[in-house]
């Protein structure tokens, strides 16, 4: 069986049947619940993201009532094998007891770390391929059908985060394999998503221009001028002119432009740090 919290929230049943709770709550609740597999939440963290700061006096009640509809809802509906409980109840509150690989969310983490794995030990061709497969269980934004609390926000906003240090990661990679031009389609769209991402607007500059289309670089500058201007009223960073100012007088025979940004992803480097270690032996670092 399988949680799928990425895009729409479904549950997936050992024979491939997909089901989606109809109670809003009771689905929020088991999101927060896989989204920490195999540990307990609290009860109080529970109530907390399905009633928020004001929770009635009622609240413990209802939520035991929602985990009862819930186990029932997985033995009616056959999820997984008879006698397998995937909804335990465990100090200080409840457990969802299910692997990493029946969480599309806890499997995506694990994907991007074996991916900065690889390329700590420089194996670009593995740590772009597990990137490959961690960006292809996107199927649009977190629990995107699901109205959620505080406590889901907070953890949606790490994962798309996340995705956003894998994002960077697959264009570093795919830059070191001598893929550049390949990566132009994918920077267009990267751009049209987080039109305020200045890195994924420099890597989009640079890539045009060094497959020969400056005036085409130029132009993607003048859409990030364009767009911080509009937005924030902020001009591009001083890398960004800089790098500018080099196409513009630029002669043909110049130093390929780089940008100057963090060690391959200093950021990218804390957020997978914070992953759970639940590596497979073959992948521990």
């Amino acid at each position: 069986m399988q949680f799928n919290l990425i895009g729409p929230f479904e549950i997936v049943a050992d024979d491939g049947r997909r089901y989606a709770p109809n109670a809003p709550k009771i689905s929020r609740m088991l999101a927060l619940l896989a989204l920490q597999p195999r540990e307990a939440v609290a009860t109080d963290l529970l109530i907390q993201e399905l009633w928020g700061q004001s929770p009635p006096r009622s609240a413990l009640r209802t939520l035991q009532t929602h985990v009862y509809h819930a186990r029932r809802m997985f033995e009616d509906e056959q999820v997984t094998s008879p006698g397998r409980n995937l909804l335990v109840t465990k100090a200080p509150g409840y457990e969802a007891r299910v692997g990493d690989d029946e969480v599309d969310v806890s499997t995506f983490e694990q994907y991007v770390r074996r991916a900065r794995w690889e390329v700590d030990q420089g194996r670009l061709e593995c740590a772009g391929d597990h990137l490959n497969r961690a960006l292809a269980l996107w199927r649009g934004p977190v629990l995107s059908s699901v109205p959620f609390g505080t406590v889901l926000a907070g953890r949606i906003a790490r994962v798309e985060e996340l995705r956003i240090r894998a994002l960077e990661m697959r264009i570093e990679v795919e830059s070191g394999l001598g893929r550049r031009r390949e990566l132009l389609p994918d920077l267009r769209s990267l751009v049209e998503e987080f039109p305020l991402h200045e890195w994924f607007h420099g890597q989009l500059i640079t890539g045009l221009y060094h497959a020969g289309r400056r005036a085409e670089a130029l132009q993607a500058y003048r859409n990030l001028y364009q767009i911080l201007k509009s937005e924030l009223g902020l001009e591009p960073s001083s890398d960004l002119r800089r790098i500018q100012s080099e196409i513009l007088n630029a002669t043909g025979r110049d130093e390929p432009l780089r940008l100057r940004r963090r060690d391959q992803g200093q950021e990218l480097r804390s957020s997978v740090a914070s992953l759970p270690a639940r590596l497979p032996s073959a992948y521990a670092s």
